[in-house]
C-alpha cells in the first residue's frame, strides 16, 4: 500500500471516529467493513471517498411519540428513521421496538442494511427505525396507542417510492398492522408502504420465514462449496423469535438437527433435537402467549432447561445465533470452536464481535455474515414490494424459489469477490467488498449528493 493512500485511509477513519465517538454498535461495524476493504482501496484509491461518503446518512430523523396507557397516564419514548443511501433505490430496512435503540443501534443497523439489500440484487436503498418502546406486557390497546403516535410522525418521511420499513425486533404482524391502518388514514391512499403486511392486505407468503428460510439456504450453499450437506448436522439456534423459529423449522426440512432456543433468561435443550410439533409449540408460546421460553418446559419432558446461559456450550456441528447484536464474544466463540462447531451462520444482525470472528478465522470455521446470510428477509420483502406493484399476489412455491435463487447468488457473488481479491473464501471479506462495489459505483455515476 503505498504511503499516500494509507494517509487516506488513516484520515477517513479518524474523521469517522471524531465526528460520532460515543457510537460504539456504529463504529464496530464501520471497523468490520473498513477492514475487509482495505484491498478494494489499495486497487482503486477513489473508493476510499466513496465509502467516507457511505457512512454519513443521507438523513437522520429523531422525534418524540407520546400516548397513553391504559392507567391514562402519559408515556414518552424516543422514534429514529436513519435513511442511509439511496444510491440503488427506495430506503428499505425494519423497525425495531426495544428498550436498547438508540441513535447508535440504529446506524449500525441502517449501514449493515445498504451492504444487504445491495447482495440481493434487487433494487433497494437501504434505512433503519425503531424507538426505545418496549412492548412486553403491554395490551394491544397501548401496542395500538404507541404505533399510531410513532406513525403520526414518521408517515411524512416514507412512501412507496421513498421509503418503506418493514419488521425487525418486537415489529411484527400486530405492529405492522397498526402502523399501516395509521399510514392509510394520514396518507388517505393504500400503497405498499411496508413490507410484512398480512396476506389479505398485501402481504406476500414466505415473508414471516424469509429470514430464517434464507440463514439456512446460505448454509447450504456454503456446506455445498465445502463438499459437505445439512443432514444429520446438529445444529444450535439461539433466539426464540421469527428468525430462530423459521431457521429450525426450515433446518428441520433439510435433514439437520436443531437443539436449542433461548431468550435472554436463558436457553432450552432438546438433546435430540426439536421436532416439528415441538417447534410449533415454540411459536405458540412466543408468538401468542409472549412468555419466557422456559414456558416450553412444561410441555416437553425431555428438554432441560439452562437459566441464565447461552447455548453456546452445547456440543454440536452448526451455530445459527438469531438473537441480537454482539451475543457471541471472544469466549462464546472460542467454547463453539472447542465443542467442534465447523460453521457459525449469523441470523441476527452483526451476532459476533470482531473479536469473535477473528476466532472463527483463526479455527478455520465457516462464517456466514449477516449482510449476507440473513438478507433472506429483505429479499422478500424486495418481492413484496413488486407484488405491491403488480397488484399481484404469488404463490409460496414461486416465492420460495425465489429466495431460494437469490441466497444462492448472494453465496456466490460473495465467494466471487473474495476470490477476485485474492482471499480464497473469505465470505465475509467477499459480502462486504460485492456489496460495497455495486453502492459505491451508483454513488460516483450519481454525483456528489
Amino acid at each position: 500500500m503505498s504511503a499516500s493512500v494509507a494517509e487516506k485511509i488513516a484520515s477517513v477513519r479518524a474523521s469517522i471516529r471524531r465526528r460520532d465517538p460515543e457510537q460504539k454498535e456504529f463504529l464496530q461495524a464501520v471497523d468490520e467493513v473498513f477492514e475487509s476493504l482495505t484491498p478494494v482501496f489499495e486497487k482503486d484509491p477513489k473508493y476510499i471517498e466513496a465509502f467516507e461518503r457511505l457512512v454519513e446518512p443521507e438523513r437522520q430523523i429523531v422525534f418524540r411519540v407520546p400516548w397513553i396507557d391504559d392507567k391514562g397516564v402519559q408515556r414518552i419514548n424516543r422514534g429514529f428513521r436513519v435513511q442511509m443511501s439511496s444510491a440503488l433505490g427506495p430506503y428499505k430496512g425494519g423497525l425495531r421496538f426495544h428498550p436498547t435503540v438508540n441513535l447508535s443501534v440504529i446506524k449500525f443497523l441502517a449501514f449493515e442494511q445498504t451492504f444487504k439489500n445491495s447482495l440481493t440484487t434487487l433494487m433497494m436503498g437501504a434505512g433503519k427505525g425503531g424507538s426505545d418502546f418496549d412492548p412486553r406486557g403491554l395490551s394491544d390497546r397501548e401496542v395500538m396507542a404507541f404505533c399510531q403516535s410513532f406513525m403520526t410522525e414518521l408517515y411524512r418521511h416514507i412512501g412507496a417510492d421513498t421509503d418503506v420499513p418493514a419488521g425487525d425486533i418486537n415489529v411484527g404482524a400486530r405492529e405492522i398492522g397498526y402502523l399501516f391502518g395509521q399510514y392509510k388514514r394520514l396518507a388517505n391512499n393504500f400503497t405498499g408502504v411496508l413490507t410484512g403486511k398480512d396476506l389479505r392486505w398485501g402481504g406476500s407468503l414466505i415473508r414471516p420465514e424469509a429470514t430464517g428460510y434464507g440463514c439456512v439456504y446460505f448454509a447450504q450453499n456454503y456446506l455445498a462449496h465445502k463438499g459437505e450437506s445439512l443432514k444429520g448436522k446438529r445444529c444450535l439456534v439461539s433466539g426464540s423469535g421469527n428468525v430462530a423459529q423459521y431457521t429450525a423449522e426450515k433446518l428441520i426440512h433439510l435433514g439437520a438437527i436443531p437443539l436449542t432456543f433461548s431468550d435472554s433468561s436463558g436457553y432450552v435443550l432438546e438433546p435430540n433435537g426439536f421436532t416439528q410439533e415441538q417447534i410449533d409449540h415454540v411459536m405458540e408460546l412466543k408468538n401468542v402467549k409472549r412468555v419466557r421460553v422456559s414456558e416450553y418446559c412444561a410441555f416437553s419432558q425431555t428438554a432441560q432447561y439452562f437459566p441464565g446461559k447461552k447455548p453456546w456450550e452445547v456440543p454440536a456441528d452448526l451455530a445459527f445465533p438469531s438473537a441480537t447484536q454482539n451475543e457471541i464474544d471472544e469466549e462464546d466463540a472460542k467454547v463453539l470452536v472447542a465443542n467442534g462447531v465447523k460453521g457459525v451462520f449469523e441470523g441476527a444482525n452483526m451476532p459476533s464481535t470482531n473479536e469473535a470472528i477473528e476466532v472463527y478465522k483463526g479455527s478455520s470455521v465457516m462464517f456466514g455474515p449477516a449482510k449476507a446470510a440473513n438478507a433472506g428477509g429483505v429479499a422478500v420483502s424486495g418481492l413484496e414490494m413488486a407484488q405491491n406493484s403488480q397488484r399481484l399476489q404469488w404463490t409460496r412455491k414461486e416465492v420460495d424459489e425465489q429466495l431460494e435463487k437469490i441466497m444462492k447468488d448472494i453465496f456466490d457473488n460473495s465467494l466471487a469477490a473474495a476470490q477476485t481479491y485474492n482471499l480464497k473464501d473469505d465470505i465475509q471479506a467477499g459480502a462486504n467488498i460485492a456489496g460495497f462495489l455495486k453502492v459505491a459505483d451508483s454513488m460516483i455515476s450519481q454525483g456528489c449528493v
